[in-house]
């Protein structure tokens, strides 16, 4: 045991005795680790270089068919994904996606949902995020459009594929979020853009007001053009909403986009109605307003449905037809319900019209609504719907038929106003009767600016003739009507009521002329009316080709009828003063005859003078050809009278005494006569 412990006491006791030379073995120690540990440094990298000369003997031996013992996976590329990149991968994913049959989605059939869609979804959120800022819009290089579309895909296939409840179930929550995110925006975008170009879009009111004012051409022609624009959308801006329409409604969200153009149209619509200065006008309404009231509103509501008619809506049916051009029964749909209300409306002012009490001063207003329906109801044809243009054809029909019969009655009520003047007086000087301007001017106007349109009315619209209308005078002739017109074989309904009126004026002012205790006078108050007719009927084409040539040549032989029963009653009178008959005997001139002849001459002529020098004859051609006719049968018999026997008064106080008029004087007094002034002598009825 104890040889066994010493070799021990030997080692242990070694280092005591080598000491002194501690200090250079632990140099000599720590030069060794040195070497070490560049010895393992440099045996790691040698590992890693055999490991890197490893794989690649792998991964040669892989290609050459060899098998290997335990591959490691690849670590994953680092891929900077953008919108446009993940996009592109998500159309791919989307393209191989096919709706699943019902028994698949009840086995639940499982589809893998690529990692990227959530970084997709990430992407699309920050595009929105920059797309709500306010100095944004639409305009954008596609990308938002292309990620809403695909966002609609996306829910509407994952839906399809997938329960709410299956494991998918947060990722269609997420993608049904950010859908109805891009939805509202897309909503707002869609609202801003109507808008804000309707605020423009309508014509001009103070330009058309000054084309309606005979301005210059080149202004006529630039707001028609503006008018011809409505409702003044740009192609960018159009070729926007086109885009975002089709996104809404391709994403489920129809009721929303087309309840967004509902209301901004009818916003803009009215907006346009109240430019134009249309007040919206209850049939009740209507009823209740004063007539003066309600005429003024007709001219505005003439210049309102012509407008509608030919500009604004064309317009709003090409605007509906560009943003809904992927749905033309939407665009239909939505141009009817928009327009209809208003077309309605405006016809209800015209049915309220109709509906006022008659008078024949609202004729003219009646006659241009009926031309406004009829001349503008083929523009509406084209531009509605078939089945909304036959309704609203068929409503329009209506409404012109009834401002037609009553146009009608106004027209035939003209017969009860004449037969309602019952007045018992005369007018003053023989002049003119009112109700002989007031009828003629009124019917010159009616053809001149109506007759074509009147023509149509009683054709279209006269119905079985009302006794009141065509009861006659006691003293009517029946067959002078017939012989009136006798060279038109085919007279028109709106000709024979001319005529009846014609006739009838006649009738009436025949009996006013016996009024005048003078007859003289009555035929002069004849002859003033019965001229002023004619010139009225001569003036006017339309009237004029009516009545026919045998109207006029037996009125212009009724004139001269008259003209010789004035002469006959003052002047024949007259000049029976001047007759040489029963001045002589057995030769001899009687003097106190004489003297007789020439005072009843003088007094009667100066009577005449101060009588009818207060008479009227208002038509100066008419007045002129009284003067010379007289002068012509009065001035010879007198000059020829005082020639003859003026010599057998004594010169002096008997000349001037019974001579009061020299010819030149007599012509001097006659062409005073007619001037209708009072004050030249009283006034004879």
């Amino acid at each position: 045991m104890e040889k066994n412990h010493q070799p021990d006491d030997k080692e242990n006791a070694l280092p005591a005795k080598e000491s002194p030379k501690c200090c250079d073995e632990e140099k000599s120690g720590e030069a060794e680790k040195t070497e070490v540990d560049t010895k393992k440094s440099e045996e790691m990298e040698t590992g890693e270089t055999e490991n890197k000369e490893i794989e690649k003997a792998d991964e040669k031996e892989k290609d050459e068919g060899g098998e290997l013992r335990e591959p490691s996976p690849p670590p994953p590329p680092e891929i900077e994904y953008t919108l446009e990149t993940a996009s592109d991968d998500l159309e791919r994913f989307l393209s191989t996606m096919s709706t699943p049959k019902e028994e698949e989605v009840e086995a639940g059939v499982e589809i893998n949902i690529p990692e990227y869609i959530d970084k997709y979804l990430d992407l699309v959120e920050e595009k929105i995020c920059k797309q709500e800022l306010p100095e944004t819009r639409v305009k954008d290089d596609g990308l938002f459009l292309k990620a809403v579309e695909q966002i609609s895909k996306l829910y509407k296939n994952l839906c399809a594929l997938f329960k709410l409840d299956s494991s998918q179930g947060p990722l269609i929550n997420r993608i049904g979020r950010i859908q109805q995110r891009v939805m509202l925006y897309l909503e707002d975008e869609f609202r801003s853009l109507l808008e804000d170009q309707s605020k423009t879009a309508e014509p001009d009111q103070q330009k058309q007001e000054e084309v309606a004012e005979g301005e210059d051409q080149q202004q006529a022609d630039q707001s028609d053009e503006e008018s011809n624009n409505f409702p003044g959308y740009s192609q960018e801006v159009l070729a926007n909403l086109n885009k975002i329409a089709m996104r809404m409604i391709s994403g489920g969200y129809e009721l929303e986009c087309c309840e967004v153009y509902m209301i901004t149209r009818r916003s803009a619509i009215e907006e346009a109605l109240n430019k134009l200065g249309f007040d919206k006008i209850s049939i009740d309404e209507a009823q209740k307003m004063q007539w003066e009231a309600l005429e003024r509103e007709i001219p505005t509501w003439i210049t309102t449905f012509k407008q509608y008619a030919n500009v604004y809506f064309s317009g709003e049916r090409k605007l509906a037809e560009t943003i809904f051009s992927d749905y033309p029964s939407l665009s239909d749909s939505l141009f009817s319900n928009l327009t209809r209300g208003l077309f309605m409306q405006l016809l209800n002012f015209a049915e309220a019209v109709a509906i006022t009490k008659r008078s024949t001063e609202k004729l003219f207003k009646f006659l241009d609504i009926y031309e406004t329906l009829r001349d503008n109801i083929s523009a509406v044809d084209g531009v509605f719907p078939e089945d909304c243009a036959n309704e609203l054809r068929t409503e329009t029909t209506t409404t012109r038929s009834r401002i037609g019969d009553t146009a009608i009655c106004i027209f035939c009520d003209l017969e009860n106003s004449i037969k309602s003047d019952t007045a018992r007086t005369a007018v003053p000087g023989g002049a003119v009767h009112p109700l002989t301007r007031y009828t003629m001017n009124y019917l010159k106007y009616a053809c001149d600016e109506y007759k074509d349109t009147l023509e149509q009315v009683f054709k279209e619209h006269s119905k079985i003739e009302r006794a009141d209308s065509t009861s006659r005078p006691r003293n009517y002739e029946g067959g002078d009507s017939q012989n009136y017109n006798n060279d038109q074989e085919n007279q028109s309904p709106f000709s024979a009521q001319l005529m009846r009126i014609m006739e009838l004026l006649d009738s009436i002012l025949e009996a006013k002329s016996k009024l005048y205790r003078d007859v003289a006078l009555s035929s002069i108050f004849m002859m003033n009316n019965g001229r002023y007719m004619l010139q009225k009927i001569k003036g006017s084409a339309e009237i004029h080709k009516v009545m026919g040539d045998t109207w006029r040549r037996k009125r212009s032989t009724d004139l001269r009828n008259y003209h010789q029963s004035y002469k006959r009653e003052t002047w024949m009178k007259l000049l029976g003063c001047l007759k040489v008959e029963g001045l002589s005997v057995n030769g001899k001139v009687v003097k106190p005859e004489l003297k007789e002849r020439f005072k009843s001459f003088n007094a009667m002529f100066d009577e005449i003078h101060k009588t009818q020098s207060s008479w009227v004859v208002s038509d100066k051609q008419l007045q002129s050809e009284l003067r010379v006719s007289i002068s012509a049968i009065v001035i010879p018999a007198y000059r020829s009278f005082l020639g003859r026997f003026s010599g057998y008064l004594d010169p002096g106080r008997q000349t001037e005494k019974y001579i009061k008029f020299q010819p030149e004087d007599i012509e001097t007094y006659i062409d005073e006569l007619f001037d209708g002034n009072p004050s030249m002598g009283k006034r004879k009825t």
